[in-house]
């Protein structure tokens, strides 16, 4: 099994800034995509951004150039840099995470979500 911790949320004004962290930890051979996904009220989750274990990234259009991934394999530890905030950045932010605990088939693991919240 695969646990991810999040951490680093709270409030923030309008422009401000937050990183996000989240760790895997637990029975790991490997891991695949890491990843941000985020959920307003009353909305779907959507995906904030990705990278991949040699480094391809991938964003949701709404947060280039403000957001930034990036992930250290050696901790199993996937960040989000989050820049020039906007009042609909806020969400609840999910770390999600493709490992495998023996080499074959990758498994979704999610974390426990991490609540963004940005004033105007």
């Amino acid at each position: 099994q695969v646990q991810l911790v999040e951490s680093g949320g709270g409030l923030v004004q309008a422009g401000g800034s937050l990183r996000l962290s989240c760790a895997a930890s637990g029975r790991i051979f490997s891991i695949n995509v890491m990843g941000w996904y985020r959920q307003a009220p009353g909305k779907q989750r959507e995906l904030v951004g990705s990278i991949t274990s040699i480094g391809s990234t991938k964003y949701a259009g709404s947060v280039k150039g403000r957001f930034t991934i990036s992930r250290d394999n050696a901790k199993n530890t996937v960040y989000l840099q989050m820049n020039s905030l906007k009042p609909e950045d806020t969400a609840v932010y999910y770390c999600h995470t493709e490992a495998n605990s023996s080499p074959g088939a990758y498994y979704a693991y999610w974390g426990q979500g991490t609540q963004v919240t940005v004033s105007s």
